[in-house]
Parts: C-alpha cells; sequence; structure tokens
C-alpha cells in the first residue's frame, strides 16, 4: 500500500519505527530503569519515587506473585486510580510472567464478576475502598489471591530502607474493608523482598494485558494485546512527540486513569524516554487538581475534550504556571472546534488531537505537533501504521468518500480473548482492523472521522453524525456540554435531539435552534432541545455518555422536550 500521506510528515517524523526494539515490556522497563536510574519516575499527592525505587519495588512485588505460585501467562487484575501503587504493581505483574487485566474501579459486582470470570483473572490487587465489591463477587471467580491497598501505601525509600518501614506501617494498618486471607501491598512487598524472583523473559506475542472494551457492538470483549503490540505503539508514540519531548528532561500529567488504554500508553511512552510522571487521583475535584498542578512545572498533559474544556471554564487555572507546557494532547473523544481554538489562544500552543482504539494499543492516528490552528481531523496515520476507508464489503474507497476507517500495523492486537466469532468479525480481509468509527481520507493524508456508525441517525434517510452537531452546538458561547441523541418522532423515525448544559441561564432553545440553522443543512437541526443543570454522565476517563444520556431521557419521557424546529 502507497503510503501517501508520509509526505505531510513533520520535519523528523520517521516512516517507520523498530517494532522489536526490546523484546518485551520488560526489557524497556529494565532499560529506563538503568538509564534513568536516579532521575524522578513518579509523583502522586505529594510524594515522589525515581527509577531506582521503582526497580526495587517492582522486583519485590514479582517476587512475592512468584511466591504465590503465579506462573506465565496467569491473569492478575487491578482495580485502582491512579496512584503510585499502580505502575509498581504493573511492572510487576509482567516482571513475573503474568497478564495485567486492567479493571475500573467503579465496576458494579456484575461488571466486576463478569471481567473476573471471563479473564479467569488468579488474584486482583485493589484499593481498599473499592474491595467490598470485590468481597461481594469473589466466590464467584477463580480470584484466589486479594492485595489490598489505600492511599499513600507507597514506600519512596531505597531498599535497605523498606523492611523496617513496612513492618512499622503493617501494624498500624487497618483496612475498612477486610477480605478472609488478603495481604496489604506493603506487606507483599516485604514478603517479596526477601524472596528469589525468577525474571520472566515474555517474548514479543506473548500477552501483556487483557483490556476490556465495547468495542464496536458494546458486548464486553478482551482485546489481547501482546507485549510487541505495546512495545510497538510506545516506540510510534515516542518517535511522534521526538521532536517537541526530550528524554530525562520532561514532566508529564496524566489525569485519565492508568486503566484505560490511552493513558496506559501515553504512560508507557513517557516512562521510555525517561520523563518524570505526575499522577492526578481524581480529576473531577478542580480544586485538588488545580493544587496538584501548582507544585510542577509540567511540560506535557494528556486529557480528553470535557477535562479540557473543563480547565477552560476553571477561574484557579490561571494561577497555575503553564509557561512550560510544549504539549498537550487530547484523546478517548471527538475534540471540538470551540475547546482547541479558545486553548490555543490563550496558551499560545495546539490542543494536539489523537485517534486510536483499544484493539490499536490504542494510537493510530495523530494530529503533527507542530498545527498552527485546529484542523478537524485526527490527524495522519503514525509511523509503521496504515489505514484505510473502506465499504460495508471491506473494499478500499476512493479519497474523499465516506465510509469505515480501517488500520493495520504491528500495534493492532492479537484478537479477542475466547472470542473467535468477534474476532472474524472485526477484521476485514488483509488483515484490516475495522475500527467502527465512520470518516474519509483526505488527499493530504488526514483523516476526518464522522462518528461512531452505531451512534449515526437517520433523518427521512438522510445520515446525521451526532459529534459534527454537538460540535456546532458548543460553539454557541452559552453552551458548557452538550449530547445528540436521536429521538423518536410522529413524522420520521429518528430524528434530532440535544441535550444541553447551558453556562448561561438565559439561555432558549430557539436561540440554539437558529444558531444550528446559520450552521447545519435543514435535516441535521435539532428537533428537540433539552436543559439539564446537572452535568452530562461521562466514563471514566470524563466521555460523554451518548447512551446513558438517551436512556435517561427515555426514563424522564421527555416532559420538557417540546418540538421547536
Amino acid at each position: 500500500m502507497h503510503k501517501f500521506w508520509l509526505d505531510s510528515y513533520p520535519p523528523g517524523i520517521p516512516a517507520d519505527v523498530q517494532a522489536d526494539r526490546f523484546g518485551s515490556l520488560n526489557d524497556m522497563f529494565s532499560w529506563v530503569c538503568a538509564r534513568y536510574r536516579h532521575l524522578p519516575a513518579f509523583t502522586n499527592q505529594g510524594t515522589t519515587i525515581r527509577w531506582d525505587h521503582v526497580d526495587t519495588l517492582s522486583r519485590n512485588f514479582a517476587a512475592f506473585l512468584q511466591g504465590l505460585g503465579l506462573g506465565r501467562g496467569e491473569r492478575v487484575a487491578l482495580m485502582m486510580p491512579n496512584l503510585l501503587q499502580y505502575p509498581i504493581a504493573l511492572l510487576g505483574v509482567l516482571r513475573a510472567g503474568c497478564v495485567v487485566v486492567n479493571t475500573n474501579p467503579m465496576y458494579t459486582p456484575r461488571e466486576l464478576q463478569y471481567q473476573l470470570v471471563d479473564s479467569g483473572a488468579s488474584a486482583i490487587v485493589v484499593l481498599d475502598n473499592f474491595a467490598h465489591t470485590v468481597e461481594d463477587v469473589i466466590e464467584n471467580t477463580d480470584v484466589r489471591h486479594v492485595v489490598t491497598t489505600r492511599v499513600g501505601d507507597m514506600l519512596p525509600f531505597p531498599k535497605a530502607q523498606i523492611v523496617n518501614l513496612v513492618v512499622k506501617h503493617v501494624r498500624h494498618m487497618v483496612p475498612p474493608w477486610h477480605i478472609n486471607g488478603s495481604v496489604p501491598f506493603t506487606a507483599a512487598l516485604e514478603r517479596g523482598a526477601g524472596l528469589k524472583l525468577e525474571e520472566a523473559a515474555p517474548r514479543l506475542h506473548d500477552l501483556a494485558f487483557l483490556q476490556y472494551t465495547g468495542g464496536t457492538t458494546g458486548v464486553p470483549k478482551g482485546a489481547m494485546l501482546t507485549h510487541g503490540n505495546m512495545v510497538a505503539n510506545v516506540e510510534q508514540t515516542a518517535a511522534w512527540v521526538g521532536p517537541v519531548l526530550a528524554e530525562g528532561k520532561e514532566v508529564g500529567v496524566i489525569p485519565l486513569p492508568l486503566y484505560h488504554v490511552f493513558a496506559l500508553t501515553v504512560m508507557l511512552a513517557w516512562c521510555r524516554i525517561g520523563a518524570h510522571i505526575v499522577l492526578v487521583t481524581n480529576p473531577r475535584d478542580l480544586h485538588s487538581f488545580m493544587r496538584e498542578l501548582r507544585h510542577v512545572r509540567f511540560t506535557a498533559l494528556i486529557g480528553v475534550n470535557t477535562l479540557f474544556n473543563a480547565l477552560l471554564n476553571a477561574p484557579a487555572f490561571a494561577h497555575v504556571d503553564t509557561s512550560s507546557l510544549r504539549l498537550a494532547v487530547a484523546g478517548g473523544m471527538a475534540l471540538q472546534r470551540s475547546v482547541a481554538e479558545r486553548w490555543q489562544q490563550r496558551f499560545g500552543i495546539p490542543l494536539i488531537e489523537g485517534y486510536g482504539l483499544t484493539e490499536a494499543s490504542p494510537i493510530v492516528c495523530a494530529n503533527p505537533l507542530d498545527l498552527k490552528h485546529y484542523s478537524g481531523t485526527i490527524g495522519l496515520p503514525i509511523p509503521s501504521t496504515e489505514c484505510a476507508i473502506l465499504d460495508d464489503e471491506g473494499r478500499a474507497l476512493a479519497l474523499g468518500e465516506l465510509g469505515e476507517l480501517a488500520v493495520r500495523g504491528p500495534q493492532v492486537m492479537k484478537g479477542y480473548w475466547n472470542m473467535p466469532e468477534e474476532t472474524a468479525h472485526v477484521f476485514a480481509p488483509g488483515g484490516w482492523l475495522r475500527t467502527g468509527d465512520m470518516g474519509v481520507m483526505n488527499p493530504d493524508g488526514t483523516i476526518k472521522l464522522v462518528d461512531r456508525k452505531k451512534d449515526m441517525i437517520i433523518v427521512s434517510g438522510f445520515k446525521v453524525f451526532p459529534s459534527e452537531v454537538e460540535d456546532v452546538v458548543a460553539l454557541h458561547p452559552g453552551v458548557y456540554e452538550v449530547a445528540a441523541i436521536k429521538a423518536a418522532d410522529e413524522h420520521s423515525d429518528e430524528v434530532v435531539k440535544i441535550v444541553v448544559v447551558p453556562k448561561d441561564a438565559s439561555l432558549t432553545a430557539e436561540q440554539l435552534v437558529e444558531h444550528c440553522r446559520a450552521n447545519l443543512a435543514p435535516y441535521k437541526v435539532p428537533k428537540y432541545v433539552v436543559f439539564r443543570s446537572e452535568p452530562l454522565p461521562k466514563s471514566n476517563i470524563g466521555k460523554i455518555l451518548r447512551r446513558v444520556v438517551a436512556e435517561e431521557e427515555r426514563a424522564r419521557m421527555a416532559p420538557a422536550a417540546t418540538p421547536v424546529a
């Protein structure tokens, strides 16, 4: 396939990367811990650990897991928000030869049980605040070992000091939830310090993560991400940011949860360049978030559209020192023009939109880092990546034609765990991964996404994509956030409804409809407008959940939704 988009690459970006530069993530981390040994690695809530601490503590946790009898390929679930324990546990699991199963701590018992049973997890590391959920389901799973931890359970000390401090801490530790047979994280580190570790030597085709996703059908599936997939995507990401970020000199802020694949891979890529990574535990608490940012001179920041919108509207963010900021990346959901333009006007650097999906580890495309203005696209395929627009039969479409985005590259998953039919369904002939996202490819190789295939609204036979409507509505200065969903109508099977959280209480439905009429074709103009005073429901990374909004509207029977168009 001719990669004509390479002609649009900025200077310094290679066409391909050495996807097998490291034999595994374990090899990469061994290299990182040695190369940047005495540099700060992670900071969370005022505590910092260096790379040599990461090496020691993860080694001890790996030895502890092996001491439990956990062997190669066994699955270990991690159920925590962003804490220092997360990277230590994650690396420890990999060093023991096991597979990481990232788990949302906000899961209900039903959701957690499904994931633990489906993955066949043998062990789980859980923040004690959420241990009651584990306790509710553990008897119905294969989980044999539980490690509990709590906020502040981290020991940023050299190996020689670990044992005494751990013993003192464990004596005074009384978790609010106790699971019979569970082991405190600090006690696990203490026990592991006295055990021999047989360093695992996974190969590139071995599993590193079972990363659960709804995929294109909404049914939870475990994407099998290998060490090779992750190493490749780390190298691809590092190559893309290479012209802007320097090895061993960056401070990157991660407010998105590490159990989400976007934050996970960014964290791994920043580890690869020896960055000092600031983990934010609860970015929704903007007051605490601002307080943490005021203590670091950060050079890089990731987030989602809703988070960047919240920062732009937070008065306290004006008191945060952003003078060193060189890279801000938005992923996980579509970036709205209004947010991107306000960000660039205020800080003088672009808000770079990227695109990916769990099945691709996840990063597929990104805008150039020297972007001069909002592009309205997801950018270009990153190095060693091919993209195409396919029709329903899997045939490639011409430039400018609307179809389903498909991707090939070393970052594409091995398949779905124990779901061969779903795996076969998501791959088109030629090894193309169908993304479920509709879009067009431009002559310069940039790709404009229209929306999710499943979210499309059909109005009198015409296709309406919610993200386009949302982007236009969000441009109105009186709108804080918006979701566009389908609604039934007596004259048409489906029409557009928008659910809006206003900035300005005087905003009216008629004003919004007039605004839409000036910027959208008539069939795309919302017929129903609903106002809400509370924030719209969001995913764990802050993505507005249209499905939940639609369910809530149906439950309310939409008494406030009167036709306005």
